[in-house]
């Protein structure tokens, strides 16, 4: 039963992170185009400042109950006397997960920031360039949380 709480909580914290990339790469950022730079960039960076705060709690939830996943196998497979031998699948899924958690932490703490500090002063062309940042490496974070995700559902997670 803990390891099903796990697993479910791993899940939905995945499914928030990269469902949320994806809502703000094909749907917000398509309809804030039209407005102006100050309104936009100031709207989009309240988004993203309750966005990566979340983000940031869902990562936490993905480490610890990954970690406890394992940790549950790792022990079966002791107890049971047969020698632990991690799926190739999981491998793949912590590889690529924690890649993810350094490209946010890159958005978040580099470019973000950036970010943060032109739309206080005022400097649209700087926060344009600062969230077109944010957006590549958002983008290349949704390519591998798909790439998680087409993992995950081949391994038989």
């Amino acid at each position: 039963m803990f390891y099903a709480t796990l697993k479910a909580l791993h899940l939905l914290s995945i499914i928030f992170w990269v469902g949320g990339m994806a809502f703000a790469h094909f749907c917000l950022r398509p309809a804030v185009v039209s407005l102006e730079p100050p309104v936009r960039l100031g709207l989009m960076h309240e988004i993203l400042r309750r966005f990566f705060a979340v983000v940031a709690a869902s990562i936490a939830i993905t480490l610890i109950s990954g970690l406890g996943m394992m940790a549950i196998f790792s022990s079966s497979a002791a107890q049971s006397g047969v020698t632990l031998k991690m799926p190739i699948g999981w491998m793949v899924m912590a590889t690529l997960g924690i890649l993810m958690m350094a490209l946010f932490g890159h958005i978040r703490f580099v470019l973000f920031k950036r970010l943060r500090l032109a739309v206080r002063e005022n400097k649209w062309t700087a926060a344009a360039a600062a969230l077109a940042s944010i957006r590549t490496w958002v983008r290349a974070n949704l390519a591998i949380g798909i790439v998680v995700v087409i993992v995950a559902a081949g391994a038989g997670y």
